[in-house]
C-alpha cells in the first residue's frame, strides 16, 4: 500500500536520485543533498515497502502564495495515481497552513487540470518571479506554464 507522508532523513538518498533523474532530463531543477536536508520539512514522499515512488515539495512564497515544486514519480510507478496523491497532500498542507493560493510551473498542464488547477498568467505571481525565477537559468525565457488552485 502506498503511503504519502512527510519525508525523513532516511529518505534523502532516494529523493536526491529521483529529483536529479528529472533534472538531467531538464524537467526539474537539480537539488543537492544538503539542500534536501535543509528543506526536509517541506518535502512529501509516496512510499511503498521502503521504496520512494514519488516526491513533491511545498514552498511558501508569501502570506498568500505557495508553490508545489519537485513533483516527480518514478518511471516504473507511473499510472498508479501517485502524482495525484502527492498533489492532494500538498494542497491539503497548503490549506492547513492557511495560504489561499497554490501555484505550479509545469509542462504537465492536463495533469494539473485534472487536479483542479487552472492556467494563469505569470504576472499573477510576482512573488515567485522576483524571489525564484530571476535566479533560474531559464529566466526570462521560461517555457513552463503557470497554473494555480485556490486552497482556502
Amino acid at each position: 500500500m502506498i503511503e504519502v507522508r512527510k519525508a525523513v532523513l532516511a529518505d534523502v538518498e532516494q529523493v536526491f536520485e529521483l529529483v536529479n533523474h528529472y533534472a538531467n532530463e531538464g524537467l526539474m531543477l537539480p537539488r543537492t543533498k544538503d539542500s534536501l536536508v535543509l528543506n526536509l520539512q517541506s518535502i512529501f514522499v509516496a512510499e511503498e515497502d521502503g521504496e520512494i515512488l514519488g516526491i513533491a515539495s511545498l514552498a511558501i512564497l508569501g502570506h498568500d502564495l505557495a508553490e508545489i515544486r519537485s513533483l516527480g514519480v518514478k518511471e516504473n510507478a507511473k499510472g498508479r495515481g501517485i502524482g495525484k496523491m502527492l498533489v492532494e497532500r500538498v494542497v491539503e498542507e497548503t490549506t492547513l497552513i492557511g495560504i489561499p493560493k497554490l501555484i505550479s510551473l509545469t509542462y504537465q498542464v492536463v495533469f494539473f487540470e485534472k487536479c483542479g488547477f487552472e492556467v494563469i498568467q505569470k504576472t499573477e505571481m510576482p512573488q515567485k518571479v522576483w524571489t525564484d525565477c530571476i535566479h533560474c537559468p531559464k529566466f526570462p525565457s521560461c517555457d513552463e506554464i503557470a497554473m494555480a488552485i485556490k486552497t482556502a
